[in-house]
């Protein structure tokens, strides 16, 4: 009797995969037909598709219903792998883990080292007849470090393991592999060889959606209710959750399995409470409105805005300055309010304001009009300067301010300078720069024209912070800005 070349897959083994992957029967019958050593297998599979269709699960379960003496395989998650290397090295562990083989290479550095070693298991060791393995990549697009001949070089790893599909002097099928890759979404050509089997997973349907979420109903609401009211409530309660969430903000079966079970007892609750009954669908849809409209099911660390409050509450303008004058040693405040006044100030005001030679101390608010008086004053009435935009300004001016005023605002610094650098009683003081890089990081002074150096005394700056916060920011060390400022 002659040993037919092509077999369908079991029957038994894929009405119970099909039974535990409900909507999955042509993806599990094509998978099953390409990797059975009896069907028709093949040497590259590339199997794709969106998050949670199925793919991994439906994969790992077909394997493990296959395995067995004649048949082995290995699944390498590749999100797990750190680097190439890591990879190659996990590969052959699991291989030799598969096929009971001992002496495992303690290293394996590239793709060539990794045909040498599967080379070993696989192909000149004897086998059964009709011996088949099957290499998994579970990822493989997401993998860290990786080349970009990783794919097309790990595609070719069945043709150099197993050369052919038949020995040349008799007709027992020699140890063959198959290379099966699962991917998200593979781009056009990705292995660069000719002809590789795709299977795709589509996304689940809304009719899909419901049938699997059906097959686990809950029990029933009330000790008056049958199972199949239950049933038929749940089902229409599934079509209107599947349209309400799935669409804008869930598309993968958990999302809205966890949803269900969370809206779920908030829908029937009415029922419950007897004011309500099973056949008024419409109603109870009303009634949890509210809950249907509410993204955090999907994600409970998320949560809605609390309802405006009817309240009055006086504004407190110190509540975001309190925790930036928390944050920010004293250093970067006094520099974060000398870039304010060198940003809001005058140029030609910078001598009356900050100069201490003619007056022995430095005049501030009133001291300077900023030119001549005008005869009638009613005339024209001036923006308050710190009410208008920041400007730009150099570096170098910022820190000559700094230096000015930090001797008036902390006594405790120094006086003298050194290279435009304050020099307290304690040394030079290294940490002004530092201050400034880590207000430019956080956001709070702003490089125009961006790029160049932070320490360039000739580049300009703008300050990104408004008059309430530097007003409680000054406050904080003891500094009332607006006594600083020109009007």
């Amino acid at each position: 009797m002659t040993v037919p070349i092509f077999e369908l897959p079991d029957e038994l083994r894929l009405s119970l995969i099909t039974k535990q992957f409900p909507c999955r029967e042509p993806q599990i019958r094509a998978l099953a037909t390409l990797l059975n050593p009896s069907s028709a297998p093949c040497r590259n599979l590339v199997v794709y598709g969106t998050e949670a269709t199925g793919k991994s699960a439906i994969t790992t379960a077909l394997l493990a219903s296959l395995d067995g003496d004649s048949f082995k395989h290995a699944i390498v998650n590749s999100i797990e792998c750190i680097t190439a290397r890591h990879l190659y090295e996990t590969v052959v562990g699991k291989v030799a883990a598969a096929v009971e083989w001992e002496a495992v290479a303690p290293r394996c550095e590239s793709v060539s080292q990794l045909t040498v070693e599967l080379s070993k298991m696989l192909r000149y060791t004897e086998r059964p007849d009709g011996f088949r393995f099957v290499l998994v990549f579970d990822g493989i697009d997401h993998q860290r470090e990786a080349p970009h001949t990783l794919l097309p070089a790990l595609a070719k790893l069945s043709e150099i393991v197993s050369p052919s599909l038949y020995h040349p002097l008799s007709s027992l099928l020699i140890p063959s592999l198959t290379t099966l890759f699962i991917l998200t979404s593979p781009p056009p050509n990705n292995l660069l060889t000719t002809f590789t089997p795709n299977l795709h997973f589509p996304t689940y349907t809304k009719p899909e959606f419901i049938t699997i979420l059906s097959l686990s109903p809950p029990p029933p609401i009330t000790p008056s209710t049958t199972p199949t009211e239950t049933l038929d409530l749940y089902t229409r309660f599934l079509s209107a959750l599947h349209d309400s969430l799935s669409r804008p903000a869930s598309r993968t079966l958990p999302s809205l399995t966890q949803a269900s079970r969370t809206l779920w007892p908030k829908f029937i609750q009415p029922i419950l409470a007897r004011t309500h009954t099973v056949k008024e669908f419409s109603k109870l849809i009303v009634l949890a409105r509210v809950h249907f409209q509410d993204e955090s099911l999907l994600d409970p660390t998320l949560s809605l805005s609390p309802p405006p409050t009817t309240t009055t509450t006086t504004p407190n303008p110190t509540i975001k300055t309190t925790d930036l004058a928390t944050l920010l040693p004293t250093t970067a405040r006094f520099l974060l309010l000398s870039a304010y006044l060198a940003s809001h100030n005058p140029t030609k005001s910078d001598l009356t304001l900050f100069s201490t030679f003619h007056h022995g101390r430095k005049r501030r608010r009133g001291g300077f009009t900023g030119g001549r008086a005008r005869k009638n004053g009613s005339q024209h009435r001036k923006i308050a300067r710190k009410l208008l935009g920041a400007h730009a300004f150099v570096l170098e001016r910022m820190l000559a301010i700094f230096m000015a005023v930090r001797t008036e605002w902390d006594p405790a610094s120094g006086g003298r300078t050194k290279n435009g650098i304050v020099e307290g009683e304690q040394g030079l003081d290294n940490d002004i720069y530092m201050s400034i890089a880590t207000l430019a990081s956080l956001r709070l002074l702003v490089k125009v024209g961006g790029g160049g150096d932070v320490t360039d005394l000739g580049g300009k700056w703008r300050v990104a912070v408004g008059w309430e916060v530097v007003r409680g920011l000054g406050r904080s060390v003891g500094v009332e800005v607006e006594e600083w400022l020109v009007e």
